[in-house]
């Protein structure tokens, strides 16, 4: 009971992060779950969860969603998960999470500094879309990447958060579909599913009330300084 009341707490503050920044939530989810579950059982388990949580915060924000970017976003992101998905198992998880860290530094340094000029154009998202969603069924999420890439299309803060959520939510879904067929998901792991689920709704709730508030400006700040610090954290961990 004390471990499922310390994962419960852990997912409300994991849907709090991602609700208010758009990414991170991962983060401090999945080292638990992996001491919890084990490492097989954690990425599906991570991948439902935040299924959950983003559907959550696709909802709360629906009304302002750009479905123009999302639809270029997925159409490089829902194939390529499929491809991560299926090659979970053969690529080494600490070097490839390294590598987003340090590709996530890289971008947020050359745009602070002005060598980086984004136009959030097609060519980005399909790019981009690809890229996130190769690594996110790999790894089990590249949150901090996407949010680079739509952090760079100056969306007001819940418009950004919905608009984000979509596409994390149909690789997420997609992901899901892939992992049942290779890793047994029994009822322990669907129970346990349902009660991190819970926790990512009410999580996300909290965290839409204090966005909502906040101006764009000193949201993108907000979002830029957490990036840095998850990417630091990614380089030095893995």
């Amino acid at each position: 009971m004390p471990d499922l009341l310390i994962l419960f707490l852990a997912a409300f503050a994991a849907a709090g992060i991602s609700g208010a920044a758009g990414f991170g939530g991962a983060l401090l989810l999945l080292p638990l779950l992996v001491a919890s579950v084990g490492v097989v059982q954690a990425v599906p388990l991570l991948t439902i969860a935040q299924l959950i949580g983003n559907l959550s915060r696709a909802g709360f924000g629906f009304r302002q969603i750009h479905w123009r970017p999302v639809g270029w976003f997925l159409l490089g992101a829902v194939p390529l998960s499929v491809l991560g998905a299926l090659s979970f198992v053969q690529l080494p998880k600490e070097l490839v999470t390294r590598a987003i860290g340090a590709a996530i530094l890289v971008f947020v340094g050359l745009k602070f500094f002005g060598a980086l000029r984004l136009r959030p154009g097609r060519g980005l998202l399909l790019v981009g879309g690809g890229v996130v969603g190769f690594l996110s069924g790999l790894v089990g999420s590249a949150g901090p990447l996407g949010a680079a890439i739509f952090l760079s299309l100056g969306l007001p803060p819940v418009a950004y958060i919905a608009s984000e959520a979509v596409t994390a939510l149909a690789m997420h879904g997609v992901k899901t579909v892939v992992y049942q067929q290779f890793i047994s998901l029994d009822r322990d792991f669907w129970s346990l599913a349902v009660l991190l689920g819970v926790a990512m709704v009410l999580g996300t709730w909290t965290a839409k009330r204090f966005i909502e508030r906040m101006p764009r400006e000193l949201f993108q700040k907000f979002v830029a300084i957490l990036l840095v610090l998850i990417a630091g954290y990614m380089l030095i961990h893995g």
